[in-house]
């Protein structure tokens, strides 16, 4: 008798009860996707290499013999475009004098200055709005300087910083960057 009262009494109460929804999706978190984008360091070219001979375009023989203080015999170019790197020779297998230019990525326009004026070297600031550095050693000086997307290092046999700045400045010039 108990049990057939108490079946009725759970029919009862499972229909008062809260109604349970079937078939409906239960929500998920799903977790969030962050996405990240990593810039790589610049990619520095290599060193430009003298292949050709010819007359540097932007840099007349005569006044890189007069700025250097020694004879030109013979100028040799690089095959980098648009602005071939020109390599001056005091013999005819002695470098004296190069002159790299380089017009692309911002950042690797300061790595190549930074490369070769690296932290520690005495600033540079010429021409008016350039900036890099320059470096003195035994062999000679390297004065490299930057601006915006151009860097241009000039390499030089002598001892006097004056000389390789005057180079660079007239590099400019001629390259109308």
């Amino acid at each position: 008798m108990k049990r057939a009262l108490l079946l009725p009494l759970l029919g009862v109460l499972a229909a008062c009860g809260t109604p349970v929804a079937q078939d409906v999706p239960v929500p998920t978190t799903q977790p969030q996707r962050v996405t990240t984008t990593t810039s790589a360091a610049p990619t520095v070219p290599p060193a430009p290499q003298p292949v050709n001979d010819g007359a540097c375009p932007y840099l007349a023989t005569g006044f890189v013999a007069e700025a250097n203080g020694q004879r030109v015999p013979k100028v040799k170019l690089s095959t980098d475009e648009p602005h071939p790197a020109c390599f001056f020779y005091a013999t005819a297998t002695e470098i004296q004098l190069t002159v790299r230019v380089y017009v692309g990525d911002e950042r690797v326009a300061k790595s190549i200055v930074n490369e070769a004026a690296p932290d520690g070297s005495q600033p540079a600031s010429s021409p008016t709005g350039w900036a890099g550095g320059y470096v003195s050693n035994d062999s000679g000086v390297v004065y490299a300087v930057s601006k915006g997307t151009a860097a241009v290092v000039v390499t030089t046999n002598q001892k006097q910083s004056i000389k390789a700045r005057r180079i660079a400045e007239e590099a400019v010039k001629g390259l109308k960057i």
